[in-house]
């Protein structure tokens, strides 16, 4: 069974995905981290983020797995290098490119197969994942989600943008995400909309349980996901 969970940057999407799949003993699915992965390896291969095919080979080559809370690429920890500016810059045109997509899409259903998945993304109830059992899209005002970025930014040591220089920079990515040629930010026609607003992460998270249960969603025995593809895994968010 797949939950997804779409919507724009701040939303609260992989803090939402990460908690529920953990209430429920799934797998969690970060995508988003999947392709900053995939363009962390292109940076340092230095293939040319122009190069599609390219990028597709070198994402179905990949070995990415997701462990207690860590994103490994090929076995290495690289949680906190794909959150550089430099792979965020990166990570648009690698995840723009349709062939790069396909492929992703492609493993990220073959990841999910016969299991008990948690999602998060973009396009996850829209395209990946067309059948799932509930889709959810989160959204909140643009001025809690520039809050929110400028709050985590400040507890990381990061003083650097004001709020309003995060709005500015967040309505300029939503732009980008809903006009994108593939993989555009959009909600599924049969997708519940979620506001966040004022809401903490675990009045959210119960929000969505309580959704899921009308669905037939039960609790289950954590397991790790099996290779799939080239080899890319995710394991439970336990």
């Amino acid at each position: 069974m797949i939950i997804t969970l779409d919507g724009p940057a701040g939303a609260g999407k992989s803090s939402t995905a990460r908690r529920l799949a953990t209430r429920l003993g799934w797998c969690y699915m970060d995508t988003g981290a999947m392709y900053r992965a995939v363009a962390l390896a292109a940076l340092e291969r230095g293939l040319q983020l122009e190069d599609q095919e390219a990028l597709a080979a070198l994402a179905a080559a990949l070995v990415i797995t997701f462990r207690d809370g860590r994103v490994l690429l090929d076995g290495r920890d690289v949680s906190v290098e794909i959150r550089t500016d430099r792979v965020t810059t990166a990570t648009r045109p690698v995840a723009d490119a349709p062939p790069v997509r396909e492929a992703m899409k492609q493993l990220q259903r073959a990841m999910a197969e016969q299991l008990d998945v948690v999602t998060e993304g973009r396009d996850q109830g829209s395209v990946v994942f067309p059948g799932a059992a509930l889709k959810i899209f989160l959204v909140a005002s643009p001025e809690e989600r520039a809050r929110r970025r400028y709050r985590e930014r400040l507890e990381s040591g990061d003083g650097s943008q004001s709020v309003d220089d995060i709005l500015a920079a967040q309505t300029r990515r939503d732009d980008g995400d809903r006009h994108r040629p593939v993989g555009a930010m959009e909600a599924a026609a049969d997708a519940i909309r979620v506001e966040t607003d004022g809401l903490s992460l675990d009045q959210v998270v119960e929000q969505i349980l309580a959704l899921a249960r009308r669905r037939g969603v039960t609790p289950a025995v954590p397991r790790q996901l099996p290779e799939a593809g080239a080899g890319s895994t995710i394991s439970s968010a336990q």
